[in-house]
């Protein structure tokens, strides 16, 4: 039986997905924040990949500067709301505070985060400027939170930034390809609203920087460019039975959740194969949809999975059953998928090893595969004098995100090859930085 009932409208669906981490009122935050010891050399902040000064925030907040507190917030993170909605808090800074060594719950960060950010959005209350003219133009090819990030940051030091986006909307993985329970479309975009009202970048829609003659025009009208395309569709598994009507990628099958959300209709029996953070949002947004049964398959153990624990249990609270130990062989069906054939398996001498004879099957008429994701290879093997590592992720000077072509710089998906928002925001920032520091050592001037 079915955890959630299918959702045949936008209010049934919002009650379904529900906000994992909703927003604190004033007075919830005032008791929360009053719990801080506002530690020296606060664990939670080292824990931070932006290194959000966590106690001064916390502090504002419980003197009651929401403002001072947002500010505090965007200073180090330029996607300070988005950050403290999906960020994986569990293992960051709510994971590092010192309260978790004395038996107690951990200050909700990423909550009062949230209540700071928020509090400024509605309010429109301007906290930044762009920089005096420079007289330079960057362009960025992605919308992302590396790209923002990046265009955030390079307006603060007075350059003209053009995003060219691929997609109609900003935010990529934000908006894209994180489970609407986690954070809605609708708070997305105000923040991505509320910092370009702020900070006057130009971002162009439907506008995908893909041929050669795309990147040298480029080459020849910015000072620099920044690379945060992220990553691409979900990765063939070169398996019979992949093309059956039926099968998707999980990439592919959370983005149409985030923009039709009630229409997406959901089979009765879902697998789900991976064990990664992304397998676990599929495998929770299918029960969510109302799957009469969903199992999340893995071809190693619990332990091994890549995903969070917390994710793990969240689906499994979704009514979300784990298979493990079972390696995919096959789907199978006719035009549709009727099933995924398995073979057990086992560690032999520290290698994974199929159990001759183990052989099974699982009734589904749904797969969703959640078993990572394409890199942007054909694009940037296009970049003249760009290198990749043997993972097709593009290699960069650690200091600067600079390219070894000197003109580009890159971060986020394209750079690590699938991590958080926080990472890619970290990155940008970063690499707007290193871009500065370039373009002034150099005096470059766009070719004419």
């Amino acid at each position: 039986m079915a955890e959630y009932k299918r959702p045949e409208n936008e209010q049934e669906f919002k009650e379904n997905f529900k906000q994992k981490k909703p927003l604190m009122n004033d007075t919830q935050a005032h008791i929360e924040s009053s719990r801080c010891l506002f530690c020296y050399d606060a664990p939670c902040m080292n824990a931070c990949p932006t290194g959000i000064d966590i106690p001064l925030f916390i502090k504002q907040i419980n003197t009651g500067n929401k403002q001072g507190a947002a500010k505090t917030i965007y200073d180090s993170n330029w996607m300070g709301n988005a950050c403290g909605t999906i960020c994986p808090t569990e293992v960051l800074c709510e994971g590092a505070c010192v309260y978790n060594e004395q038996d107690a719950p951990p200050i909700l960060i990423g909550r009062l985060q949230n209540h700071a950010t928020i509090s400024v959005i509605k309010s429109g209350k301007q906290l930044y400027f762009p920089g005096e003219d420079n007289g330079k133009r960057v362009a960025i090819i992605g919308a992302g939170p590396a790209g923002i990030s990046c265009a955030c940051e390079l307006r603060t030091l007075g350059y003209s930034v053009d995003i060219f986006e691929a997609k109609a909307q900003p935010s990529g993985l934000t908006v894209h390809g994180v489970a609407p329970y986690k954070i809605s479309n609708e708070e997305v975009m105000a923040e991505m609203d509320y910092l370009q009202n702020q900070l006057g970048y130009n971002i162009l829609y439907n506008h995908p920087i893909s041929t050669k003659e795309d990147l040298k025009k480029l080459e020849s009208d910015y000072s620099a460019i920044f690379i945060g395309v992220g990553l691409g569709k979900t990765a063939n598994l070169q398996m019979t039975g992949e093309n059956l009507l039926g099968v998707h990628g999980a990439v592919e099958f959370i983005e149409e959740l985030r923009s039709k959300h009630s229409e997406v209709k959901i089979a009765q029996k879902v697998v789900v194969i991976g064990g990664g953070n992304t397998a676990m949002d599929a495998a929770s947004e299918s029960a969510r949809l109302g799957a009469e049964e969903v199992t999340l398959a893995y071809r190693r153990g619990k332990e091994s999975m890549g995903a969070y624990d917390f994710e793990y249990d969240l689906a499994v609270s979704a009514g979300v059953k784990g298979l493990f130990n079972a390696s995919p062989v096959e789907i199978i069906g006719g035009e549709r998928v009727e099933g995924v054939r398995f073979v057990k398996t086992e560690i032999v001498n520290g290698r994974l090893t199929n159990i001759e004879g183990s052989e099974f099957t699982v009734a589904c008429d749904m797969v969703i595969k959640a078993t990572g994701q394409a890199k942007q290879g054909k694009l940037l093997r296009l970049i003249d004098k760009l290198t990749l590592d043997e993972k097709t992720r593009i290699v960069v000077n650690s200091d600067t995100n600079q390219t070894t072509n000197p003109m580009y710089f890159a971060g986020g998906d394209a750079i690590n090859g699938g991590a958080e928002v926080v990472n890619g925001a970290y990155d940008g920032k970063l690499a707007a930085n290193g871009i500065h520091q370039w373009i002034t050592d150099n005096q470059r001037q766009p070719k004419t």
